[in-house]
């Protein structure tokens, strides 16, 4: 893990693979870390690409600025991020959360997006009943701390017969998420809330910008129809239906995400 000072905050990040190889961002979604993309780093780096998994700000290992975290500080981490690196353009991925994050780099940053990755995401602005959700769910963070709300929502993110048939999975993402800090993830909802809209910024996608839709069959939080709606924002989209899996499918089916993702940066 390696520091980096940058736009106010202190990431911790895994920079993984050949220094020479194509790079690859995965952006972790709320309230998880940079470990939820083992799978996918073992799988990159051995394909021969550079992969670089950042704790957002907040989470992990990274430290905790409380008060509000907007997607744009977020997405001005990861620049900051490349920019240390050295990195001038990289394939931009991200889950929940980190696709929203992943689009905001495309709004913010676009000229440091080789291809966005989007999985188990959603477009819109949010709505004003979602904005009190949020809001409200934050406050509840900071009362009650993560296992409550953990425990509440695991079967929503991951497919229910995953918690169950999958126990390794689960204890993972279960210990995720009572380890991150109620502050961070309340400061992250707090600014989440406060997100546009980014179909404008799909719809503008040029075609030498390629992006992977994926989406879980289960996936209850994005469904497969708001991933549909992704793919008919950007027509030359390649859209990939995970069976057997919910809101994570990168963790709850592996394989399957890995291969479509191996495919599509191999076109690229």
């Amino acid at each position: 893990m390696n520091p980096l000072n940058g736009n106010g905050a202190t990431l911790f990040f895994e920079d993984s693979g050949p220094r020479g190889g194509a790079p690859v961002i995965l952006i972790h979604g709320h309230p998880f870390n940079h470990s939820m993309w083992h799978s996918q780093t073992a799988a990159l780096t051995t394909a021969g690409y550079r992969v670089i998994t950042p704790d957002l700000r907040g989470y992990g290992q990274s430290p905790v600025l409380p008060g509000t975290t907007l997607l744009a500080d977020f997405a001005d981490d990861i620049a900051a991020l490349l920019d240390r690196l050295g990195i001038e353009q990289a394939v931009v991925g991200g889950v929940s959360m980190g696709g929203q994050i992943a689009m905001e780099m495309r709004l913010r940053h676009p000229g440091r997006v080789r291809a966005l990755v989007l999985s188990d995401t959603s477009s819109p602005a949010e709505t004003q009943e979602g904005k009190a959700f949020r809001r409200n769910l934050a406050e509840r963070l900071l009362e009650e701390g993560m296992k409550p709300y953990t425990d509440e929502v695991i079967d929503k993110m991951l497919a229910p017969y995953n918690v169950t048939g999958m126990p390794q999975a689960a204890a993972e993402v279960t210990a995720m998420m009572y380890a991150t800090a109620p502050e961070g993830a309340a400061a992250a909802l707090r600014g989440r809330a406060e997100r546009p809209d980014y179909a404008p910024v799909l719809a503008a996608l040029p075609a030498e910008v390629p992006c992977l839709i994926v989406v879980g069959r289960d996936d209850v939080y994005t469904p497969v129809a708001e991933a549909e709606s992704l793919h008919a924002l950007v027509p030359h989209s390649v859209l990939t239906v995970v069976e057997r899996a919910g809101h994570l499918p990168g963790v709850e089916q592996p394989q399957a995400f890995n291969r479509a993702l191996l495919e599509f940066l191999a076109g690229i």
